[in-house]
């Protein structure tokens, strides 16, 4: 396989050490799906709890009109509440190209963020597509979303300190959602952070030509989850923009953003110019560009310092949002 001229040499060195499974993404079926499904079902059977520092919970909340409920996993910090008003709250949505994924995956990096940022999270199990197609999937973010905050006190946290954040297809849920929030009135979203976010269906982007054979996520893989969860409508001119937020055409009003990408991914472009936008749109934004990486590098080859300094930047942004006095853009 030949990797990109422009990767980071610390990349390089460990893939070029990787079993060349890992290095590429296959051409998604229904049949490699339920694979996968079952493959991640497996490995998430054997890994290991979060720390003594975290408790773990699910709770079944109402789903959307006429749905089934939806899970939510939640982490609750031990100890004492941080302050009268309870702890700051990060509503986070699982990555997996609208297709993959369970809370599970996240296990680790949400029970950190719970532990170094003494918040309450929140991680929603929405519907998968194929199976269940737009509008299923942000439906059901939402409807977790409009739980959290309504029961904030209940869990310790802080309604005018509620985040919403996901990366890749969880990123671009994440940023569908506030743009729920914001139309129907729902829940004040105080930040939202979107990590490679997957937001446009279109595919016309150059990054998304010109790296059609980007590693981990492709453009035949990318092309699949967009058709499991739009269908024939892919591509097509009525789309919405609660399934592909680039399709939206008014950004104002919307939370304080962070969005990062990397170099060599599909999302490069389509997450560069909705980071644009928002800024455009009067929404305090900030945005990282990681040259030489690649989509999902920080999951595959975190103990690296680009990977390091992804999470640091990410978990820093939190942070500061958390600490945000409620209705402060900046």
């Amino acid at each position: 396989m030949t990797l990109h001229p422009n990767l980071d040499p610390e990349l390089r060195a460990a893939l070029e050490r990787a079993p060349l499974t890992l290095l590429e993404a296959a051409t998604l079926t229904p049949e490699a799906v339920a694979r996968q499904r079952a493959e991640i079902d497996a490995l998430l059977a054997l890994a290991p709890p979060p720390g003594p520092g975290v408790t773990v919970e699910d709770r079944r909340v109402p789903g959307p009109e006429g749905a089934p409920d939806v899970r939510l996993r939640l982490y609750l910090p031990v100890g004492e509440p941080a302050g009268p008003a309870g702890r700051p709250c990060l509503y986070w949505i699982h990555g997996g190209g609208m297709v993959l994924g369970r809370p599970e995956m996240d296990d680790g990096l949400l029970a950190g963020y719970a532990e170094r940022l003494g918040c309450v999270v929140v991680s929603a199990d929405y519907r998968l597509a194929p199976e269940h197609p737009h509008p299923a999937p942000v439906e059901d973010c939402y409807a977790g979303l409009v739980w959290t905050a309504a029961n904030a006190a209940a869990l310790g946290a802080d309604p005018a300190r509620l985040a919403v954040a996901g990366m890749s297809a969880g990123g671009g849920l994440a940023a569908a959602t506030a743009l729920l929030a914001r139309d129907r009135g729902g829940p004040a979203l105080a930040f939202q952070l979107l990590a490679c976010p997957m937001l446009d269906d279109r595919g016309v982007t150059a990054s998304s030509r010109r790296l059609a054979d980007a590693l981990l996520w492709n453009g035949a893989a990318n092309a699949f989850g967009w058709r499991a969860l739009l269908g024939d409508r892919t591509g097509g001119g009525d789309v919405s923009p609660y399934a592909a937020p680039a399709r939206a055409t008014d950004l104002s009003g919307l939370p304080p953003a962070f969005v990062d990408v990397t170099e060599l991914e599909i999302f490069r472009d389509e997450a560069l110019d909705y980071a644009r936008r928002l800024a455009e749109a009067g929404v305090s934004t900030e945005f990282h560009l990681y040259p030489g990486a690649f989509h999902g590098f920080d999951v595959l080859l975190p103990d690296t310092e680009l990977g390091r300094a992804v999470a640091a930047a990410r978990l820093a942004a939190l942070g500061r949002a958390f600490r945000r006095p409620p209705g402060l853009a900046s």
